[in-house]
């Protein structure tokens, strides 16, 4: 056996652990290309909606996240953990009280967005994460500069850092889809909520000239 085998190992600068990222992720497709943008951190998924408001859909789009996951990481990507939130409609029904007349993008969705921020910071916060952020500003149906000012202020409530990615920059939107496409997700035409839910629908049949 050699002797001092330990002194002949060559050793490198030591490698500073990656920051533990607390992720809301709205639906498997969003955390596509985000996730890309984050492999410099060791991140988790929080899948928290209670906005969806049929369990079926609810389901469905968990199941489609948790199928994404798998699959890229058997592809190589990293592997990212996934916590699943209590799914309670009910809270999002408390929170958008007086305001079920709201257009999509008013105050409904402001309120919506505190819910599930607010939740990503308090138990990013309590089980010591370095930062905390959201995958729903990789759309373009979602005002960032109010996700932004709704992350700040929680940042300070529960003091942790609110990371405020801006995922629809770079044609990240363009990505998530082509990224959807390629692990053939499930893409909903709403964001999860009745109220999203019925304006998609007259979407739809004015665009077909229907009634």
């Amino acid at each position: 056996m050699a002797e001092n085998t330990i002194e002949t190992i060559e050793y490198g600068e030591a490698v500073a652990p990656k920051r533990k990222l607390l992720l809301h992720s709205c639906c498997g497709p969003c955390s596509t290309a985000v996730l890309e943008r984050l492999e410099e951190f060791d991140v988790t998924i929080l899948y928290f909606n209670p906005n969806i408001t049929e369990p079926e859909e609810y389901e469905h789009r968990l199941s489609e996240q948790k199928r994404f996951l798998s699959e890229s990481e058997a592809a190589g990507r990293p592997h990212v953990e996934l916590i699943e939130g209590r799914f309670d409609p009910g809270e999002f029904f408390e929170a958008a009280k007086g305001l079920e007349k709201e257009p999509e993008g008013g105050e409904r969705c402001r309120k919506c967005f505190e819910l599930r921020l607010r939740e990503t910071a308090r138990m990013a916060a309590e089980q010591g994460f370095d930062c905390f952020d959201t995958t729903m500003s990789v759309s373009p149906y979602k005002n960032y500069d109010v996700i932004c000012q709704l992350g700040s202020a929680l940042e300070k409530e529960y003091g942790i850092e609110f990371l405020a990615g801006n995922y629809k920059k770079k044609d990240g939107y363009h990505r998530s889809i082509l990224l959807s496409k390629e692990y053939s997700l499930y893409r909903q035409d709403y964001c999860g909520c009745i109220f999203s839910k019925l304006e998609a629908e007259e979407r739809r049949r004015a665009k077909e000239g229907r009634p």
